[in-house]
Order: C-alpha cells, then structure tokens, then sequence
C-alpha cells in the first residue's frame, strides 16, 4: 500500500510539474511576442492552454481518488492540498498569459507607443517568481519560497508605475488610448500572475512546515523586506 501511495504522489508531482513548464513556456512567448513584436512567439500559446486546462483535470481527479482510496496523514495530506490549490493558480496563470497574447496582436498591428522599459523588467521579474516557486515546490525550500513572497510589492511598484506613465500618454493623446490600454492589460496580467506565483509559495510553505502563512504577520513581513 506504502509504495503503491508512493508511486501516485511521484504521478501526480511529474504531471503538476509538465503543468508548470507548460505555464513558463507560455508566459515568456506571449511577452516574446510582445518584445519583438512577432506573432508567432505567441501562437502555440492557445493550444498550450489547452493542454494545461486537461492536465488540471487530469491533476484534481488523480488527487481526490488518492485521498479517497488512501486516505494519506501528515505531509503526504499536505502535500495532496498543496497540489490542489497550486494546480489552480497554474491554470490561471495560463489563462492570464492567453490575455496577454489577444493584447500583443492587437499591438502588433499599430505602431509601437513607445520604447518598452518597465514591461520587460517587470515580466522578467514575474517569470523570475513563477520558476523561483515551482523551484520551491520541487526542492521543498521553504526559505526559498519565502523569497518569492518578498518579491510580490516590487511587482506591484512597477504596475502602479506603468499605469501612471500610460494614463498620462492617453490623457495627452487619445490617439494612444487603445495601445495603452493593451499595454496597462498586459501589465495587470503579469501582475495577477505574480500573485499566483505568491500564492505558490504560501502553499509551499503548507506543505513543507505545515504552517498556513496567509494574511499572516510572516506573509507582509517577507513582503515588507523586498
């Protein structure tokens, strides 16, 4: 029984991790696309999608039979919700990096706005904690998860900087309203992706020190110290 649980746990780790290449893969081509304002860094995207909304499936159903038929304790437990709730915030990441594509083609068909400073430090930084909390994840390092929850107001810094340079481009030129609102729609993207990467992390957590961190003093600490 002990090994037969072992080998559905390793199952279930090697499919969350296919899910969260997936999800890297598709965050870096759609800011690719956005960058070299090509396209075709951002088609496979969609059908990415696709494959990370099965494996979500795929994921929940092989958790709850495991947690029905085994009935697991202690870190095996931990680890089963940790799965579950990361499985989500992968998805939704992936849906996050579908919006940015439908922005970047638009984009793509106007003249550039203007030269891209922030977006590009941002996404760097955004892809930065997405890998950084599946790391975590794999490696069950709580202090480097830690580190991903310190990094969450530095994303935040940013957006509200890219929305304040965008909202006086559409002031100053109604023209640039469209362009800047697809640009301030990526940046929120990447901003919600951010926050999914810090939900990760306060899973990681959970599942290595069985410790809910969430809303806690610890969590704005971190936060506080980026």
């Amino acid at each position: 029984m002990e090994r037969t649980l072992d080998q559905q746990l390793t199952k279930i780790r090697q499919k969350l991790l296919r899910m969260g290449g997936l999800v890297e893969q598709m965050i870096d081509q759609a800011v690719q696309g956005l960058l070299q304002r090509d396209s075709v860094y951002a088609d496979k995207v969609p059908e990415q999608d696709q494959e990370v909304d099965h494996l979500e499936m795929e994921i929940d159903e092989l958790c709850m039979t495991v947690l029905v038929r085994n009935q697991p304790t202690a870190v095996d437990l931990r680890f089963l919700v940790a799965v579950m709730k990361i499985n989500n915030d992968l998805e939704r990441m992936g849906d996050s990096a579908v919006n940015i594509v439908q922005s970047v083609v638009q984009l793509n068909e106007e003249p550039p706005l203007k030269p891209y400073i922030d977006l590009p430090r941002m996404s760097s930084q955004v892809q930065e904690m997405v890998h950084d909390s599946l790391d975590a994840f794999v490696s069950r390092d709580a202090e480097l998860a830690r580190q991903v929850l310190g990094s969450d107001d530095a994303i935040d810094g940013l957006y509200k900087q890219i929305f304040r340079e965008l909202l006086t481009f559409m002031i100053e030129d109604p023209k640039s309203v469209s362009r800047a609102l697809h640009l301030l729609l990526i940046a929120r993207n990447l901003e919600r992706i951010a926050d999914h990467a810090t939900n990760i992390a306060e899973d990681v957590i959970y599942y290595v020190e069985g410790r809910d961190v969430r809303h806690s003093m610890e969590s704005q600490t971190a936060a506080a110290g980026s």
